[in-house]
């Protein structure tokens, strides 16, 4: 029997479509050369720790979370990383701004997947950040890095501020995982505004 058709009709979800660079889950746990991403960025794309606490060290700024975006999609894979097959359905998608409560400032586009369960069980308010939800339950996490993009994506220029040129924006994949299960998926995309906190992402060869 053919694979059903992949669903169009769910509204958008951002992403890096057509990567200049995209890194494997072996690149990513080697590390990628500093003349492509410096190590100050490396350490924040690549390490274990959670983005919106990291954001909130960086800029010395509480992080507040924009929910922009519930959408219920069933079965559908939304046209999302093939890890989705890992989280049981029915599934939602959430999509959300991270932003300094201090200067407004966005500093990523978050787009994440789970199953309706999962979600009713450890995200009980959508507006606060994933980590603070999982830490006030005590909830241990492993952050499972499995794709590292640098590339373009228009759709978010203006909201980053950029004008007239599209910018090129690093983003990254991963599975947070719990007792041994899949919680969610989740695909970031960081604004270059971030350099002001973590210099420039690459070094001159």
């Amino acid at each position: 029997m053919p694979a059903a058709p992949k669903s169009q009709n769910l509204g958008p979800w951002y992403q890096i479509r057509e990567p200049l660079w995209q890194g494997s889950e072996v690149e990513i746990r080697r590390g990628v050369p500093f003349t492509l991403l410096s190590p100050y960025w490396q350490m924040f794309l690549l390490g274990d720790g959670a983005p919106t606490r990291h954001l909130q060290l960086l800029t010395q700024s509480e992080i507040v979370v924009d929910v922009i975006a519930m959408t219920p999609i069933a079965t559908d894979d939304d046209l999302a990383p093939p890890e989705i097959a890992l989280i049981p359905t029915p599934r939602i998608r959430r999509q959300i701004w991270l932003r300094s409560a201090s200067t407004g400032e966005i500093f990523s586009h978050a787009t994440s997947w789970w199953s309706t369960a999962q979600m009713t069980a450890h995200l009980k308010d959508p507006s606060l950040p994933i980590w603070k939800s999982l830490h006030q339950k005590h909830t241990e996490l492993y952050r499972d890095l499995k794709g590292l993009y640098q590339g373009t994506c228009p759709q978010l220029d203006s909201t980053f501020g950029i004008n007239n040129i599209p910018s090129v924006y690093w983003g990254r994949h991963y599975l947070l995982w719990h007792g041994g299960t899949p919680l969610t998926l989740i695909y970031e995309i960081y604004g270059p505004n971030l350099g002001r906190y973590l210099g420039p992402s690459s070094l001159d060869a």
